[in-house]
């Protein structure tokens, strides 16, 4: 077995990507041994948050909300869009990579001869991190599934799974159901347990009521109502009106709000906030990659949505924007991806596709992208081949005229490509 000797953050994480042969096995058995042998405990409440989409925003709520209230958040999230450091904040605040290196010392000292992916020894290792730093609270967003992913290994006071919808079908399950009771799988015996859509899977219901976790579900247990530019949030025993849209944008964004509340409530006995942290919270919440928008006249809009379900919550909320002239797509997807599910409620709402690779090998070809979308009907000559991200987003800019607007998404690949010029002008200013 292989072990890593390496002094930076860049030399810790090539060599951690090589320990495992594969990029993703599912199991519990070895990363818990290495836990238990680590022993990571937490003294405060864990909200584990899973879903097929909104996990990131729902976590930044609460991470933001509760900050306000001046309580010590810790929050774990993938994947990162630059920096490994972003993954790990606490009180908002990124994690020197000192400490990460670190604590990679003492993941690699712990683990012996047992492999870890990727995944699971960064997720001990920020665990570890989150374990020694003396918060009120931590949020952990689960990275694929719930039930044999990595963050599971930890019980959780509340559970929240976001949605429910087809993704990662080679691991999960090719069904709602199936899916459902792979994410159910984050939910505890005698916790709070929260599902924040309207239609919730039978099979996550029914592992709820089998494991006697306390489950609520939106639309049926809290409700959030719009009204004109502003929204409600009426809880089970808390209800905020009038309250101003949080600042990602996206009318999915207040769905991800409403959730967030219904967890804040849940802990409100332990975690006190009031109405004035939750405006201000909403109001400050920062999120780079989900219908972020980069700059106007065109309009730049970054989205990482990657499966159909996302693409419909984007392509919905490009509709709401107003007309454009003309929109053009800078698109690039994974290879096991539902391509076609994600070009469908897209199709209508692009005109112009500037496609591009990504610097994996399981990333889709251009050539495969551009078969997929006349397929569905694309004009050809509506399409353009690029082989970055920048490249094409730098096309489009040149191409569109004032009143058009630019979408780059399909991938967190894409977000990180099309923002790699700004980002490093950024942090070497």
């Amino acid at each position: 077995m292989n072990s890593i000797h390496a002094d930076t953050l860049p030399e810790w994480l090539a060599g951690i990507e090589q320990l495992h042969p594969k990029n993703i096995e599912m199991g519990l058995e070895r990363v818990h041994v290495v836990k238990e042998r680590l022993g990571i405990r937490f003294d405060c409440p864990v909200i584990t948050v899973g879903g097929t989409n909104g996990k990131g925003s729902t976590c930044a709520m609460m991470q933001a909300i509760w900050q306000k209230a001046g309580h010590r958040v810790g929050l774990y999230s993938s994947p990162h869009i630059h920096d490994f450091e972003e993954r790990v904040r606490i009180d908002g605040q990124t994690v020197p990579e000192k400490t990460i290196v670190h604590t990679f010392k003492k993941v690699e000292a712990a683990r012996g001869d047992i492999p870890l992916t990727f995944f699971e020894f960064t997720t001990l290792t920020i665990m570890q991190i989150l374990a020694e730093a003396s918060l009120d609270v931590v949020i952990l967003e689960v990275g694929l599934g719930g039930r044999l992913d990595a963050v599971n290994l930890i019980d959780s006071q509340v559970a929240v799974v976001t949605n429910v919808d087809i993704d990662h079908v080679d691991f999960l399950g090719h069904t709602r159901e199936l899916i459902g009771y792979e994410k159910a799988g984050i939910f505890r015996q005698g916790k709070m347990a929260v599902y924040g859509d309207y239609d919730p899977p039978h099979s996550l219901v029914a592992y709820a009521d089998e494991i006697g976790a306390d489950l609520r579900v939106l639309g049926r247990d809290y409700h959030s109502i719009c009204q004109g530019d502003h929204w409600s949030y009426i809880g089970e025993a808390l209800q905020f009106d009038n309250l101003d849209p949080p600042k990602l944008h996206g009318k999915n964004q207040v769905k991800n709000a409403t959730n967030a509340l219904m967890v804040l409530e849940a802990m409100q006995d332990i975690l006190p906030f009031d109405e004035k942290v939750v405006r201000a919270g909403l109001s400050q919440v920062c999120l780079p990659g989900r219908f972020q928008v980069l700059q106007k006249e065109p309009l730049v809009v970054l989205d990482a949505a990657h499966n159909p379900h996302a693409a419909v919550v984007l392509a919905d909320n490009l509709r709401s924007m107003g007309e454009f002239h003309a929109t053009y797509a800078v698109f690039g997807a994974m290879s096991d991806k539902d391509i076609e599910g994600v070009i469908a409620p897209m199709k209508d709402a692009v005109d112009f596709w500037y496609l591009t690779g990504l610097p994996l090998s399981r990333a889709a070809t251009t050539e495969m992208l551009k078969e997929k979308l006349i397929a569905a009907g694309v004009r050809p000559d509506r399409i353009l081949l690029f082989e970055t991200a920048a490249d094409a987003l730098d096309t489009a800019k040149i191409n569109a005229r004032k009143n058009d607007r630019i979408i780059a998404f399909g991938s967190f690949w894409i977000v990180t490509g099309v923002t790699r010029t700004v980002h490093s002008d950024s942090s070497t200013s």
